[in-house]
């Protein structure tokens, strides 16, 4: 299986806050059966103000560990951006970390607000799409908005855009109401991929193969092997393209 969003990197967000919890987080997405990884971590301007280059200085001391460690696991960083005005600056200026390629787009994991779906949301995706980045909408079946009116997740589909729901949220972690709206984005073919958005061991475990499990039972083995490794391994290839 194949992860495009998690928080493995450490001390840089919320996710591990130390290199010990990074190698420990990333030995059991190993024992899950992930073969791939792409550490997304926050950007988020005023409060986790990563770059592309800070990101990048502290994904080379992980790398350095896990080599150290033997750790049989495929590594790549991208971020996952909240919704903000700084993602167009950003953009114009190549330094947006992308998670891969979809149909020769560049993939932006975008993060909206928890809280609701913010005016001028759908005007920013299609800006995005004019510049060549199609936007990942990551775990929108946790978002109040969407959860209160699914015709606001309908505004989102219409304008192409990627969605990524949590492992977690399929197995039920966040609460019955998450968990069926993310069964009913699956059996309505509304998913692009699921991914661990994997936190801490204690706190938010990578739990990819049981969600792979329920997703089989919900639509079939095929489909969930498509949402897991297929799907994944086609949009982050680009990034691992340089070592095959």
């Amino acid at each position: 299986m194949i992860d495009l969003h998690c928080h493995v990197l450490p001390g840089i967000d919320d996710g591990a806050k130390t290199m010990d919890e990074s190698l420990s987080l990333i030995q059991a997405a190993i024992d899950d059966g992930i073969t791939r990884i792409i550490c997304t971590p926050h950007i988020q301007p005023g409060i986790y103000d990563n770059t592309l280059a800070s990101i990048t200085d502290v994904f080379s001391q992980l790398k350095e560990q896990v080599t150290h460690h033997s750790l049989n696991i495929e590594l790549a960083f991208a971020a996952e951006v909240r919704l903000c005005p700084e993602i167009m600056v950003l953009a114009k200026q190549n330094k947006l970390p992308f998670i891969g390629l979809w149909q020769e787009q560049q993939v932006l994991l975008l993060e909206l607000p928890h809280s609701h779906v913010p005016a001028g949301t759908e005007q920013l995706i299609n800006w995005l799409k004019k510049n060549g980045i199609i936007a990942m909408i990551a775990h929108p079946e946790r978002n109040r908005d969407i959860l209160a009116d699914f015709s606001k997740f309908k505004q989102l589909a219409r304008t192409g855009c990627l969605f990524q729901i949590t492992a977690a949220s399929v197995c039920g972690d966040f609460g019955e109401k998450i968990q069926q709206l993310s069964y009913k984005l699956l059996l309505d073919d509304l998913v692009s991929i699921i991914a661990t958005d994997a936190h801490s061991i204690k706190r938010r475990p990578p739990k990819l193969s049981q969600a792979k499990a329920k997703v089989a039972e919900l639509v079939g083995l095929e489909k969930a092997h498509q949402l897991v490794y297929e799907i994944p391994k086609l949009i982050s290839e680009s990034k691992f393209s340089a070592f095959t």
